[in-house]
């Protein structure tokens, strides 16, 4: 088992002692009291790829690298770390109040990578205000909400990227279109038709390639995933991994663990291959009877990914909204005000009324 390592401790500023926060957008810590601004030095000039076949065999699932500082959601069950020092703290997902004397400490995989937040606090809330008020029947409380700073928070979420070498043997059958022409009987006589058939052939051959960051979110919550229209971030801006870029942000604990991650990275590995191999067997469609999919030089990396969060319950309901921490893209399921919706057909029938009454 590899020495569990301390976390970095938290940067205090050189000027009046605050503690420093990151920037977004930036490769500094920043004092938000006096304005203050520090570089954060990188220690290496790359992040590494792990190999995976030593953790997975002789370390095992359970591998850690890191003790961390975590505070359990006893409602939706979300583990989060927070860099700062906090008097109090609301779990990002449903907004249940966190309690500082419930920190546990565990072991995790320390992260090789992160991409670092480039949206600050000021952005997302304005993305986030642009939105609410462009859509229609919202409540006032949502508009209220979107105002908060305090209801948008910062949070890095855990994934895993696996790379590997794909090799594939495959037997299927290429189908090339043809059409033929057919007479059928209409009520207005003998017509033609061209009808379109598959003529098919046998196929079989290989397939390989390099397979390159497949993306698995670690953190498995019910109901609660990162919406696809805002997971895609641009992994050619990783950075490697310093706990100073966890400054002022919360940072959430994988919950699959790699064993898991691994398999369900296989199912994409598997995709993959369907697709270079009916590529490979051309033609205008394709079957594929048996394929066999072997990985080799398999590396993964336990990376974080920026994302905002804002919770919002309304008549009993839980909403989250999400906003991409590196691009800004958008996703939130929105309640509807029950009333401004009666008002709205109540004035419209109304309406409908006194034209119908004026032009008797």
């Amino acid at each position: 088992m590899e020495e569990i390592l301390n976390s970095e401790a938290n940067k205090s500023c050189a000027n009046c002692g605050a503690e420093l926060k990151f920037k977004p957008g930036s490769n500094q810590l920043t004092c938000e009291y006096c304005g203050y601004e520090e570089f954060i030095e990188q220690t290496k000039s790359s992040f590494e790829e792990l190999e995976l076949e030593h953790y997975l065999k002789v370390v095992g699932e359970n591998a850690y690298t890191e003790s961390i500082d975590l505070l359990h959601c006893k409602n939706c069950g979300a583990n989060q770390h927070v860099e700062e020092n906090y008097k109090s703290l609301n779990c990002v997902y449903c907004g249940e109040p966190l309690i500082r004397e419930d920190i546990e400490k565990e072991g995790w995989i320390l992260p090789g990578a992160l991409v670092p937040f480039q949206l600050d606090g000021k952005k997302a809330r304005s993305i986030f205000k642009k939105w609410v008020s462009s859509i229609w029947f919202a409540p006032n409380n949502l508009k209220r909400a979107a105002l908060d700073p305090e209801g948008l928070r910062g949070l890095y979420v855990p994934y895993w990227t696996f790379d590997s070498n794909l090799y594939a043997e495959y037997q299927g059958q290429r189908g090339d279109y043809y059409y033929e022409t057919q007479k059928v009987r209409t009520k207005n006589g003998t017509q033609t038709r061209q009808v379109r058939k598959t003529r098919w052939s046998r196929a079989s051959g290989t397939v390989s390639g390099f397979v390159d960051d497949i993306l698995i979110n670690a953190s498995e919550k019910k109901r609660r995933e990162i919406p696809a229209k805002i997971a895609h971030w641009n992994l050619k801006e990783l950075a490697v991994f310093n706990s100073k870029y966890l400054a002022g942000f919360v940072t959430e604990k994988y919950t699959i663990s790699l064993k898991d991650g691994h398999h369900r990275s296989f199912q994409e590995a598997k995709d993959i291959a369907y697709n270079w191999i009916r590529r490979d067997i051309g033609g205008d469609t394709q079957r594929i009877g048996h394929a066999d999919i072997k990985l080799s030089d398999e590396t993964f990396k336990h990376i974080l990914l920026p994302v905002y969060i804002s919770s919002y319950r309304y008549s009993g309901k839980e909403y989250l909204f999400y906003i991409n921490g590196q691009t800004g893209a958008l996703s939130g399921s929105r309640p509807y005000s029950f009333w401004k919706i009666f008002f709205l057909v109540l004035f419209i029938l109304v309406v409908i009324v006194l034209i119908a009454i004026f032009a008797q």
